[in-house]
């Protein structure tokens, strides 16, 4: 006798799906939005930008309070979701340059998208790739079937070339003139992936490129953005926000679309950003922002959403992680990662569903120079339960009880110098575990 699927699906939480059959197997898409700020969206309190559409998966399912990137930058953040391992593993720990070779993901590797084929799965990314602009680093050669996108991080939103003037649009490994919003062309291969893949088991990496800069929203086709770096930075809060609001409607494309494929109860969607936000942004109730290991650099927006599994409208304060997605995904679709390689992070599912207790977390971070962004600065933090701890080379320590101290105003390093101690020998012991290759920058 054939179970639902959703029984099937419940099942899931307490043992493996590996004897279910395809069609058993629960669809995937996963959303990750570029340089978005934890206090940008409705759900989490923005007073000035209109998401009704990611609104609307925090109505329908968990919305996390203590979720965190991997990284404070884009790169290693999706490098630890491809592999569901720590970035410093494999040594990428900076975001690409433009058009940077010999770095990203390793060729001849094993991602999540290579996992899950072998499991039935069809796997596309529609949106930015960032792990390798050589042709056996991009999406084609690591797992995905279908690609839409840009290789790199970032292009002009409209003429689609990069900041140094390089046109960047691929359709696979082809490389493709069109004219569009990029924005909205994201949107519109994300739908028309879910059209071709409807009737098998699917992962779809949805990477739009909002609200990264340039900053153009969707009537700014004439704002001077040129190769060379003009216009880049130039914006306002106001254009972030025109940004936010058509990533927030390219997001209800996809919603509505899976409603009328009938696909909505049987697809978990995860929506998260891969750091915090930047210029303009609102990282609110956080301190500092993109590129810094406070909270406002690494505390990101995540919402799951998969009907009759997950309750709806509930608020999670479990911690987790970037990299805990994909031992998610790869338990619900009973895949296994390689045995040399063991993952990093955790299932969610189980907890998020009420299945099981929230668990304490130690989670590591690892901010260090980069070969060409030169600002960049080297420091590390940890948090263990309830406490935070930074440090830089040069000694400087900062110890914060995010129970309550969540804006990390008050430094508490001096006054509990033992206990500082113990959370800097935890990141010590981390980083003696990691067994990676030295870092190229440092």
């Amino acid at each position: 006798m054939k179970v639902s699927f959703w029984k099937a699906t419940l099942f899931l939480l307490t043992i493996t799906s590996s004897t279910l059959s395809a069609a058993e197997r629960p669809n995937i898409v996963l959303i990750m939005a570029y340089d978005l700020g934890y206090g940008d969206l409705g759900c989490y309190g923005c007073p000035d930008i209109r998401t009704p559409n990611i609104d609307r998966l925090a109505r329908e399912g968990v919305r996390m309070t203590d979720f965190y990137a991997n990284a404070c930058i884009c790169t290693p953040t999706r490098y630890a979701l491809m592999t569901g391992r720590y970035q410093q593993r494999g040594g990428m720990e900076w975001a690409l340059f433009y058009q940077e070779t010999a770095a990203g993901l390793p060729p001849g590797g094993m991602t999540i998208a290579h996992l899950l084929r072998n499991r039935g799965y069809a796997t596309a990314i529609s949106g930015k790739w960032h792990l390798g602009y050589d042709d056996d680093r991009a999406p084609n050669h690591q797992g995905f079937e279908h690609f839409f996108g840009l290789r790199g991080g970032s292009v002009n939103y409209f003429k689609h070339f990069d900041k140094k003037g390089i046109h960047d649009l691929y359709l696979n490994e082809r490389s493709v003139e069109m004219e569009g919003y990029i924005t909205d062309l994201i949107s519109d291969y994300a739908v028309s992936f879910l059209r071709k893949l409807q009737d098998e088991p699917f992962f779809l990496y949805v990477s739009p490129n909002a609200p990264h800069f340039p900053f153009q929203g969707p009537e700014d086709a004439d704002k001077p953005v040129l190769p060379g770096g003009k216009g880049w930075h130039d914006g306002t809060r106001e254009t972030y926000g025109a940004m936010v609001a058509g990533l927030d409607r390219g997001i209800g494309r996809i919603l509505v679309e899976l409603d009328k494929l009938d696909l909505t109860d049987k697809t978990l969607v995860v929506f998260t950003s891969d750091n915090g936000g930047g210029n303009y942004a609102r990282n609110h109730p956080f301190s500092k922002g993109k590129d810094m290991l406070w909270e406002g650099g690494i505390r990101v927006p995540c919402i799951a959403r998969l009907p009759r599994v997950l309750p709806a409208g509930k608020t999670s304060h479990q911690v987790g992680i970037t990299m805990d997605w994909t031992t998610t995904m790869l338990q619900l679709a009973g895949a296994q990662p390689p045995s040399d390689k063991p993952l990093d992070g955790i299932d969610l599912l189980p907890i998020l569903a009420g299945k099981r207790a929230n668990m304490p977390r130690t989670l590591y971070w690892r901010r260090v120079k980069e070969p060409f962004r030169k600002h960049a600065q080297r420091h590390r933090a940890v948090r263990d339960g309830r406490w935070k701890y930074i440090d830089r080379p040069n000694g400087r320590q900062y110890l914060y009880d995010l129970s309550i101290d969540p804006a990390e105003t008050s430094n508490l390093a001096e006054r509990q110098p033992a206990f500082a101690l113990d959370m800097k020998n935890l990141l010590n012991g981390w980083e003696a575990g990691l067994e990676n290759p030295p870092n190229p920058n440092e």
